[in-house]
């Protein structure tokens, strides 16, 4: 089992040397995207997760709000985000469970793209980043494939950390096509990136 929480402790001191700014509303539709579309069906195994693991998407809708980014916050990033992809051992949900598609934190060490994506949002929420900054995020890879990755937002742009790349990197830096997201408000109503096509995520050896 992971020790979670004695990583959070290490984080949260980080947390608080970096504030956090409110963005209204209109933030969300600033298009850094090609489009942003209407709300959309939420990815096959997210409603199941959340029935397993209430605590992770409950809670009532919130204000948009953006890190403000700082050497400490940046590099707290980039630490989640090796961490977790050198910790866990990527796996398919068939291997893994026996089903095509199964979300969870990987707590025996093994999981796919969103259960890194899982664990790294838990993480860095424990520590006190707000949720409304680190959105589960839907992509097709380089490959065409479905794919999960965390997406960031801050007041220097939104940065992607992804268990196929060990450095964190902006979204345009990523190659990925976009295809939706959780809202930043509220984290069980999830928005269209504009490539309307299922995209179902699956675990992929990293780089």
């Amino acid at each position: 089992m992971f020790d979670f929480r004695g990583q959070g402790k290490k984080l949260a001191l980080v947390a608080m040397l970096f504030g956090i700014s409110a963005t209204a509303q209109a933030g969300e539709s600033r298009l850094l995207y090609a489009s942003l579309g209407d709300t959309t069906r939420a990815p096959i195994g997210w409603v199941e997760f959340c029935a397993d693991k209430a605590a992770q998407c409950q809670g009532a809708p919130l204000q948009p709000r953006d890190i403000v980014m700082s050497q400490a916050a940046w590099r707290d990033l980039v630490k989640v985000n090796r961490w977790v992809n050198e910790t866990v051992k990527p796996l398919t949900d068939q291997e893994h469970w026996g089903v095509i598609e199964k979300w969870s934190l990987p707590s025996d060490g093994y999981g796919d793209c969103e259960d890194y994506v899982l664990l790294k949002r838990k993480m860095l929420m424990d520590a006190g980043w707000p949720r409304q900054a680190l959105l589960i995020t839907v992509v097709r890879d380089k490959k065409g494939e479905g794919h999960a990755v965390l997406t960031v937002k801050t007041d220097k742009g939104e940065f992607v950390l992804d268990n196929q790349n060990e450095n964190v990197v902006a979204w345009t830096e990523t190659g990925y096509r976009f295809v939706k997201r959780q809202s930043q408000s509220d984290p069980n109503v999830w928005v269209s990136l504009g490539d309307t096509r299922p995209a179902v995520s699956t675990a992929s050896a990293r780089d």
